[in-house]
Parts: structure tokens; C-alpha cells; sequence
């Protein structure tokens, strides 16, 4: 897949009610390999792996080029031995609502009790409906992306947000 990738992302409020939401759910491991001006990131998702190059953000964070590609499970864990910060330890939830799917993201390690959920949108001015767990957005926030997360822990900083969030 490639192409340009239009997402919004959320904060999640505290309570679970994402977890009751979702149709489904996976395990993902991904690492960051260092390269300027893109994102380069391998990712293992339950039994499938992928490689993704994302290009810089524009529109305040909401839009980027993006290129992915599956690999096999040995070539990830050759790649992920190549990066660099250590890696993110997530589970995702699918939660259908409206005519979208949110990915909400479930930390682990470092970065236990953040959740963050995305929405991939057509454009930029998409409506689409947001579920009652979903909280304040944080789209171009960097703090926020997974690549920063390996270098700048939410365990760092969760102190800085409101307590629905931590």
C-alpha cells in the first residue's frame, strides 16, 4: 500500500469501554530504524509483518505520504534488530463506529496507561462519529508519536495531563 495516509488521534478516557467496543484485537511489536526526513518503521502484528516509510506531516499532523509493505517474520526480526530506542509493546483494539474503524492503542512497558485511539479519514474534512471514550485530540502533537514515545516515555511525563487520561 501507498499512498497519502489522513488520520486524526485521540486521547482515551480512563474505564475500558473501548475494550467492550472493539471487534477485534492483536498484538503489535515495532521499532523505529533512523533516517532523515521519513519515518521508517517495522512492525510485527500478531503473525504478519510489515515494513512502512511515512514522509513528513503536513496539515498540523494529519496528513503524510505513506508506503508499506509486508515482509516475512524472519526479515522483521532482522530489521527490528537494526533499530535503535528499543521497541513499542502495544495492543490494538478495532472499534467500528459510524462508517469508521478507531485504532485504539493500549501501551505497555514505559509507556503503560497511555491509550490513544486514530481515525483514518478520506480527506481532511471528513465527518465521522466519535465514540464517548474518545477524549482530546492530539493530532501533530509529538509527544504523542511512537517514534518519540521510544525516546520520551509517557512514564516521563503522564503527570502533565488531565487525570481521565492517565
Amino acid at each position: 500500500m501507498s499512498g497519502l495516509e489522513i488520520e486524526r488521534k485521540f486521547l482515551v478516557r480512563k474505564g475500558g469501554a473501548y475494550k467492550r467496543a472493539a471487534s477485534s484485537s492483536s498484538h503489535i511489536r515495532q521499532g523505529y530504524i533512523p533516517a532523515d526526513g521519513a519515518t521508517v518503521r517495522i512492525r510485527v502484528r500478531d503473525d504478519k509483518a510489515y515494513l512502512t516509510i511515512k514522509g513528513r506531516s503536513t496539515n498540523g499532523g494529519m496528513t503524510r505520504y505513506e508506503f508499506e509493505k509486508e515482509i516475512t517474520l524472519d526479515e522483521a526480526d532482522h530489521l527490528l534488530a537494526l533499530c535503535k530506542g528499543g521497541l513499542i509493546d502495544k495492543r490494538r483494539y478495532l472499534v467500528p463506529s459510524g462508517g469508521h474503524t478507531f485504532e485504539v492503542d493500549e501501551f505497555y512497558g514505559d509507556n503503560e496507561g497511555l491509550v490513544m485511539a486514530e481515525v483514518e479519514l478520506g480527506d481532511e474534512h471528513e465527518a465521522y462519529d466519535k465514540p464517548d471514550f474518545i477524549g482530546m485530540e492530539v493530532t501533530g502533537d509529538k509527544r504523542f508519536y511512537n517514534s518519540h514515545l521510544l525516546s520520551n516515555p509517557f512514564s516521563l511525563w503522564r503527570h502533565t495531563l488531565p487525570e481521565e487520561y492517565r
